[in-house]
C-alpha cells in the first residue's frame, strides 16, 4: 500500500519526521518497504497483511498514527447536497436493484447523480493519485478512485443512460455469457462468478472489473455510483480464474468495512458535486442480500497483560488505547454505538476545508504522558469488555486485544529479561512419529527436500500408484507449467534427483515428507501425508529402511508384499507393502525405460508410504524387555522355490515355526539358474538367528528347529533345501 505524505496531512497532524514515522508504523505492524520522492510529494510504500485490510487507504494509516502519537483524526464530513423534488425525483424511482445471489453479494448501495460535465481533474487529485501509482483518467473515474484510496472501499461509476431498463441485478452468469471488460478484452463468466447486470447482459465483473458498455466517456451526463460488498472467496476465485485482477479485487478479497459502505458513496457523490457538478437524487438503493451477525462482545482480563506481556500496563491507558482504536465499551450489555466516518453537520469537501469529528473516540495521550488513574478509594476494574469496531474483523479473541495493547503502548517498553511465565505443552502424536522418522531416514544417509505441491502435466503423468483420476489443476501455475497438484511424491523427488546428477553430486539420497493430492469426484481432493525415498543403494535396501521404520517405531505388525502394479517398477525389484490387509505403500527399482524418461543417468529406486498408519499404530511410550544372557547361535539355509513365491512369504513361515527362540531372520541373496535349478525355479539363501531364553542352544537343538523351518517351507512352499 503507498501512501501519500501531504494526503496523510489531511487527516492528521503530522508533526513527526518521516524517518520517526516510518519506524513507528513499523513497530506497530506496518512494515516500511521504501520511500520515493514523486514530485514535490513523498510517496511511502508500507507492507499491509492480509489481516488488516482497514490500512488499504489513507484514513486507516491516519487513523494508526493518530493512535500511535495522541493525535486528533480528522475525516471530511461526506454530506452531499440532494436536489430537491419534484425537480429531481427520489433515486429509488429512477432506478431499481435485485439481488440475486446474496450468498455472493450481502449489500449493494447505488445513488444517481444527473446532469454531470466530464472533464480532467484538479492538480491536487491528479498529484495525489499519481504518487500512489495511479494514471489520472477524468474526474469521475478519478474521484471513485480517489475515494478508494481515501478510505479503502471500492466503488464503481456507470454511465447510466447505458444501462438497458434502469435496472441493476447482482447475479451468477447464466451459461455462456461473456462481457467486454473496460481492459478492452472478452471474459467467458463461469457459473460460480458474480456478476453486475442490468435488463439485458452484464454491465461489470463484480469487485473485479467494470464493462466497457457502461463505462464513464466524455458524453456521459448521468452517473450511477455503486457501493457493495461481496463475499471475498468469490471475489477471489474470479480474480484468478480471469487472471485479471485490480486494486478492488484486492481489496474485496481481504473484506472491506460493511459500515464503511454508505460513507464511501456519500464522499463519492460530494465530490462529484463538486468538481464535476449535476444535481443529486435524493435518497438511496440500499439492498441487503445477507444482514450479518452483530458483532461479539471480548472481555480483556487485565492480570492477562501481565502474563502474556511480562509488563503492568495502567488501566487506563489499556482503556484509551483499545477506545481509541475505536472499540466500543459495552457498559451493561448495550455498546454504545459509533460511525467511525460520521461527523456532525456539513463542510466543504475541498482538502483545506477538513472537520474533526466530534464523534470519534476520545483522543489517545501521546505515550509517556500521565494518565488519570481512579482513586485509590475505588476498587480497579479486573476487566474491560468492549465490542470491536467494524474495520476489524481480525479482533475476534482476548488474545487479539492485548496485542493491540502491547504494539500501541510500545514493544520497546518491554524490557529484554521481563520474565513471562511460561506454559509446558505437549507435541501433537503426529510430531513426535515424523521426528522419528526422520532420525531413522537421517541416520540411513538420507536428506530431507522440499518440493512444490504444483508439478507440470508430463511429471504428474510419470507415476502416480495411488490413483488413475485426473489431477486437480489449477489456473494459475506455481512456476511456468505447474499447474497440476501432484498425485504422488515420487515425480518430484525424481527431478531433484536429475538436478543433483546435473550438479555432478556423487550421492543423491533423499527423502521428503508432504501431502499428495488424490481427487475424488464433487468433494475436495483427499490429502494423504506420503514419505517418499529415491535412492541409488538399490530395493533392498529401501525395503530395509522401511522395515527399520517400523522396527523404530515399535510397530509389531507383519508387512505383507505383492506385485507392485506400477508400470513405471521393475517387476522383479518391486513390491507393494500391505498393513493389516490395505495397501500401506510401493517400493521398488525403476526400469531402464523410466530412467530415460525421467533422464535420470544412474539407476535408482523409489519407495511411497502413507503416513497415517504409523501415526495409528506407533508405540510411544518407552519400555523395557528382558535380554536373554545367552549367546546366539546361527543356521544359513539355502532353499529352491518357485519363482512365483516372494522372499515376504518365506519370511512369514520361517518366523510362524522357528519358536520361541527365534531371534531374527537376515536375508542374504537371491540365485537364479535354470540349469542347475530348473526352469522358473530360484534360490533364497538366509541365515536364521536363534537365542535360548533359559540356556545356551546345543547344536542339536538349533538342527531341531532348522529341520522343522525347512519341513514347514517344504509344505507350505513347496520348497527344497539345497546344499549350502
Amino acid at each position: 500500500m503507498i501512501v501519500s505524505w501531504n494526503w496523510l496531512k489531511q487527516y492528521v497532524p503530522l508533526g513527526m519526521s518521516l524517518n520517526e514515522l516510518e519506524q513507528r508504523l513499523m513497530m506497530a505492524g506496518l512494515n516500511h518497504e521504501g520511500t520515493t520522492e514523486v514530485g514535490g510529494d513523498l510517496a511511502i510504500d508500507l507492507e499491509i497483511t492480509s489481516n488488516r485490510p482497514d490500512c488499504l487507504g489513507h484514513i486507516g494509516i491516519a487513523r494508526e498514527i493518530s493512535v500511535l502519537w495522541g493525535s486528533e483524526l480528522m475525516l471530511p464530513a461526506a454530506a452531499p447536497a440532494a436536489g430537491s423534488p419534484p425537480a429531481v425525483p427520489p433515486v429509488d424511482k429512477l432506478v431499481k436493484v435485485r439481488i440475486d445471489c446474496p450468498d455472493l453479494c450481502m449489500r449493494y448501495t447505488a445513488r444517481v447523480i444527473r446532469g454531470v460535465k466530464i472533464g480532467p481533474s484538479p492538480k491536487w487529485m491528479t498529484r495525489r493519485l499519481e504518487t500512489v501509482g495511479l494514471t489520472p483518467v477524468n474526474n469521475i473515474v478519478d474521484i471513485s478512485n480517489y475515494v478508494l484510496m481515501e478510505c479503502g472501499q471500492p466503488l464503481h461509476t456507470f454511465d447510466f443512460a447505458k444501462l438497458e431498463g434502469a435496472e441493476i441485478i447482482v447475479r451468477r452468469p447464466k451459461p455462456g455469457e461473456t462481457i467486454e471488460a473496460i481492459d478492452h478484452k472478452n471474459y467467458v463468466l463461469a457459473p460460480e462468478m458474480c456478476v453486475i447486470c442490468d435488463a439485458r447482459c452484464p454491465v461489470a465483473v463484480a469487485g473485479v472489473m467494470g464493462g466497457a458498455q457502461t463505462e464513464i466517456s466524455s458524453d456521459t451526463r448521468d452517473v450511477l455510483i455503486e457501493s457493495a460488498e461481496f463475499e471475498p472467496v468469490s471475489i477471489r476465485t474470479t480474480a484468478r480464474l480471469l487472471n485479471l485482477h485490480s486494486d478492488s479485487s484486492y481489496r474485496f478479497e481481504r473484506r472491506v468495512d460493511p459500515e464503511g459502505l454508505d460513507w464511501a458513496s456519500r464522499r463519492c457523490c460530494e465530490l462529484i458535486l463538486e468538481l464535476a457538478g449535476g444535481e443529486l437524487a435524493p435518497g438511496v438503493v440500499d439492498v441487503a442480500g445477507k444482514t450479518p451477525a452483530p458483532r461479539e462482545p471480548i472481555t480483556l482480563r487485565y492480570s492477562q497483560l501481565k502474563r502474556i506481556l511480562g509488563i503492568d500496563v495502567p488501566v487506563e491507558r489499556v482503556r484509551e488505547i483499545l477506545l481509541a482504536l475505536g472499540n466500543v465499551e459495552v457498559h451493561g450489555s448495550t455498546p454504545t454505538e459509533t460511525n467511525h466516518l460520521a461527523v456532525a453537520g456539513t463542510a466543504t469537501t475541498s482538502p483545506a476545508a477538513i472537520q474533526a469529528a466530534p464523534s470519534s473516540p476520545p483522543a489517545l495521550l501521546p505515550k509517556g504522558a500521565e494518565s488519570k488513574e481512579p482513586s485509590p478509594l475505588s476498587p480497579l476494574p479486573s476487566s474491560l469488555t468492549v465490542v470491536p469496531p467494524s474495520w476489524r474483523r481480525d479482533l475476534t479473541r482476548e488474545i487479539d486485544l492485548i496485542e493491540e495493547v502491547g504494539r500501541i503502548h510500545g514493544y520497546e517498553a518491554i524490557p529484554e529479561d521481563v520474565g513471562v511465565p511460561m506454559v509446558p505443552s505437549a507435541r501433537r502424536r503426529e510430531d513426535r512419529v515424523l521426528e522419528r522418522i526422520r532420525r531413522v531416514l537421517t541416520a540411513t544417509g538420507f536428506d530431507e527436500a522440499v518440493t512444490l505441491s504444483a508439478v507440470d502435466e508430463k511429471t504428474s503423468a510419470l507415476l502416480s500408484p495411488w490413483t488413475d483420476a485426473e489431477p486437480l489443476r489449477s489456473v494459475t501455475p506455481v512456476v511456468r507449467g505447474a499447474n497440476c497438484l501432484r498425485r504422488s511424491l515420487m515425480p518430484s523427488l525424481l527431478a531433484a534427483r536429475r538436478m543433483n546428477e546435473a550438479s555432478a553430486n556423487p550421492e543423491i539420497e533423499l527423502f521428503e515428507i508432504a501431502k499428495a493430492y488424490l481427487p475424488r469426484e464433487r468433494q475436495l481432493p483427499q490429502e494423504e501425508l506420503l514419505l517418499g525415498v529415491t535412492s541409488g543403494r538399490g530395493y533392498a535396501v529401501l525395503r530395509g529402511v522401511v522395515e527399520a521404520i517400523l522396527a523404530e517405531l515399535k510397530i509389531t505388525e507383519s508387512l505383507e508384499a505383492d506385485d507392485a502394479g506400477v508400470a513405471l517398477l521393475d517387476p522383479a525389484a518391486s513390491c507393494r507393502l500391505r498393513l493389516r490387509g490395505e495397501t500401506f505403500g510401493f517400493v521398488g527399482g525403476l526400469t531402464p525405460d523410466t530412467l530415460q524418461q525421467c533422464d535420470l543417468r544412474g539407476t535408482a529406486s523409489v519407495a511411497e508410504i502413507r503416513v497415517a498408519p504409523l501415526i495409528e499404530l506407533a508405540e510411544l511410550v518407552p519400555s523395557s524387555v528382558r535380554q536373554s544372557p545367552y549367546p546366539a547361535v546361527s543356521r544359513d539355509l539355502n532353499l529352491v522355490v518357485a519363482e512365483t513365491i516372494r522372499w515376504a512369504e518365506v519370511a512369514a513361515t520361517v518366523g510362524e515355526h522357528a519358536g520361541p527362540c527365534f531371534e531374527s531372520l537376515q536375508y542374504r541373496d537371491t540365485y537364479r539358474d535354470p540349469e542347475r535349478l530348473g526352469a522358473g525355479r530360484k534360490s533364497l539363501l538366509f541365515t536364521v538367528i536363534l537365542r535360548g531364553t533359559e540356556g545356551t542352544l546345543t547344536g542339536q537343538q538349533a538342527d531341531e528347529i532348522r529341520e522343522r523351518v525347512v519341513a514347514a517351507c517344504r509344505t507350505k512352499h513347496d520348497a527344497e533345501l539345497r546344499a549350502t
